[in-house]
């Protein structure tokens, strides 16, 4: 299917979402997941009206990048080496994968300028995922008030692939509660008012659950 068609079906299940637990559609924000399609359908998603890219390896983002420009905006979404940094760095409008004090002084050196960037949060608990855990996020953010290149705007995390919506829904709630423990803390450098979560499986339950950012591969330009 054409991405149009496909963004189509993906605005009305937001509006459904949207509706359900009363938010505006507005507020939540797109991201297609472009890492296993090529160049000409990331240009079929921007010209559908997509405004943010989202690519998880740093060769996949340039190669894109060199064609779309600042088309849209680029959000690198997947773990990200801190030798790597250098090569997206003034690239990227949003980084989903902070989880590391060596990965921030990396950002913090290359950057020159303020990176919107997500802290990766394993709720779930799985040794398989990245992310720091949801009790040490606080302590993690507060020790990057001196990295004056880095601006917390959120949380990210990772929801496990699985059927039990109540388990999903417990993982969304409790990223929902940490964001806003540091929200409250109204530090300059990290508001924290965004949550990046939900993809093609499960985004309409993340929605209900407070996401601001939706991560879709599949479900919107496909994977091959």
């Amino acid at each position: 299917m054409k991405v149009s068609e496909n963004l189509k079906i993906i605005k009305e299940n937001i509006q459904t979402a949207c509706e359900r637990s009363g938010r505006l559609e507005d507020s939540v924000n797109i991201v297609a997941v472009t890492k296993y399609v090529s160049t000409e359908r990331a240009e079929e998603a921007v010209e559908a009206g997509l405004l943010h890219l989202g690519e998880n390896r740093d060769e996949g983002l340039v190669s894109k990048w060199e064609v779309l420009q600042d088309k849209p905006q680029w959000h690198f979404i997947g773990s990200l080496q801190s030798r790597k940094v250098k090569n997206i760095i003034d690239k990227v409008s949003y980084i989903h994968s902070l989880d590391r004090l060596s990965l921030a002084k990396e950002i913090h050196k290359r950057a020159d300028r303020p990176v919107s960037c997500f802290v990766q949060v394993n709720v779930s608990g799985e040794e398989s995922k990245h992310g720091i855990s949801p009790d040490e996020v606080k302590k993690f953010i507060v020790s990057l008030k001196t990295y004056f290149n880095i601006k917390v705007v959120g949380l990210m995390t990772m929801a496990p692939h699985t059927d039990d919506e109540s388990f999903l829904r417990s993982c969304f709630r409790q990223l929902k509660t940490v964001q806003e423990e540091i929200h409250a803390l109204n530090l300059p450098y990290a508001p924290c008012t965004e949550l990046s979560m939900g993809m093609s499986n499960d985004y309409m339950i993340a929605i209900e659950e407070g996401a601001t950012f939706i991560r879709i591969g599949t479900a919107l330009v496909g994977n091959d």
